[in-house]
């Protein structure tokens, strides 16, 4: 399984996640998914909330095909701001990015909607369609699923995809503390590597220092780090000090230049350069949305 997989994996297992999930399927009556980039599986299928109607087009492998390939339109869409695309039956789906910095690691998804309600000409091409795909549904219960699909005002439908995209943003910090802090069974040489990093981060580090410090060459040590971590020395060293400036933001008579030093950054502006491309807003832009104290 690949780093941006397991991170997804490990974002949609989380307690925040799952209750956001729960809470937005209760309150919107559909479904949400948070899908890694490379997926080659309907989204919503088994999930709360799923559309009747997608599900019952679901059992039929050309239309799953069809569906996969509107996923993947979406995917190629959706890689810097939220997209919605419309399905071969007039259906929408949307998807907002969530990052990790400046990466792509998924998607957070939801749709099986109208946007407006079907006409009869467009139902009539839909069950035309559906036989042609060879769908073998009771002819009234395809009708009753696809007629009772929630349609979506466009300020309701707005309002949803605002949702989603505040979550997403969320979801990107959270990223952030899996990386720093997850621990999968990986290797001792890894692990006092890690807590000589979370010692010394106020201090310049370089490579070869902490190679020196858990015994290794730096060649190994290298090697073994961005195999274990999926990030590089200096990547990782970044986020970890960036993780701890984030509670140095929480008190107000710190001010920004005095946490860049304290947390290991020799220059203002890299320390700047740097939160920005981990958490895609400035120091002073994650403060000012923090909550009075």
């Amino acid at each position: 399984m690949n780093t941006k997989n397991h991170l997804v994996e490990a974002l949609a297992s989380s307690k925040v996640y799952q209750e956001f999930e729960r809470a937005f399927s209760d309150t919107t009556g559909l479904p949400v998914t948070l899908r890694p980039v490379d997926s080659w599986q309907l989204p919503h299928h088994g999930k709360r909330k799923e559309n009747r109607f997608c599900a019952l087009m679901a059992q039929k492998s050309r239309t799953c095909a069809a569906c996969l390939q509107t996923q993947q339109a979406l995917s190629d869409a959706a890689t810097e701001d939220a997209e919605t695309v419309t399905c071969a039956f007039g259906l929408c789906d949307t998807a907002v990015p969530v990052r990790l910095g400046d990466r792509l690691v998924g998607f957070l998804q939801t749709g099986q909607v109208f946007r407006k309600k079907p006409t009869s000409a467009q139902y009539d091409r839909t069950m035309k369609l559906a036989r042609e795909w060879g769908v073998e549904v009771d002819a009234q219960e395809l009708k009753t699923a696809y007629l009772g699909t929630r349609v979506l005002s466009p300020k309701e439908y707005e309002s949803m995809v605002k949702l989603l995209a505040i979550f997403a943003q969320h979801l990107s910090m959270v990223t952030n503390q899996i990386v720093v802090r997850q621990e999968n069974s990986e290797p001792p040489l890894i692990t006092r590597a890690k807590e000589y990093i979370q010692g010394h981060q106020s201090e310049e580090l370089s490579l070869g220092q902490v190679a020196k410090a858990v015994n290794t060459s730096t060649f190994y040590f290298c090697k073994m780090f961005k195999k274990v971590t999926g990030l590089n020395f200096t990547d990782y060293v970044s986020r970890v000090r960036i993780e701890k400036a984030k509670n140095l933001l929480l008190n107000p008579n710190l001010r920004i230049s005095e946490i860049a030093y304290e947390v290991g950054f020799q220059s203002l502006t890299h320390f700047n350069r740097v939160f920005k491309k981990i958490l895609g807003q400035s120091p002073t832009e994650y403060r000012a949305q923090l909550p009075a104290t």
